[in-house]
């Protein structure tokens, strides 16, 4: 009997917001000890990337970096997107955008907007009631 090994799948894993690649580095080396490609990105103004986050005019400059790498492979492979928190929203836009380049979707612990409900108003509606009676605590997303 002739045994098939399948061969490993391409992992793109999209961190939340204030996070960068570091978020993985337990989840990264074990997908690629099971012969897994893997690529973790910063997205912008987040990690080593240098933009600052004033410089982000829309949703599609944030998750820029993570559409250029979903334009890189090849026609035929299919990517598997695990996204974490706010990185959902990233990968809304890319299953939208590159739906052919798509084995399948994880959204762990992240943002899952659907058409109507899209992430920003999402979190305007967070930002809204970002009282500390509510939650305990501030959140503070700039020195300002």
């Amino acid at each position: 009997m002739e045994v098939i090994e399948e061969q490993g799948k391409h992992f793109i894993l999209v961190p939340g917001s204030c996070h960068g690649v570091w978020c993985w580095y337990k989840l990264k080396p074990l997908l690629e000890v099971a012969v897994h490609k893997v690529t973790t990105l910063d997205m912008a103004a987040f990690g080593i990337d240098l933009r600052k986050i004033e410089q982000l005019r829309a949703l599609d400059d944030y998750t820029l970096t993570f559409m250029e790498l979903m334009e890189s492979p090849p026609q035929e492979e299919k990517a598997i997107l695990v996204g974490h928190s706010f990185g959902g929203t990233n990968l809304t836009i890319n299953m939208e955008k590159y739906p052919q380049k798509i084995y399948v979707v994880v959204f762990l612990a992240a943002f899952m907007p659907d058409s109507i409900h899209i992430s920003v108003r999402i979190l305007r509606l967070i930002l809204c009631i970002n009282d500390p009676h509510i939650f305990g605590k501030k959140f503070v997303l700039s020195p300002k």
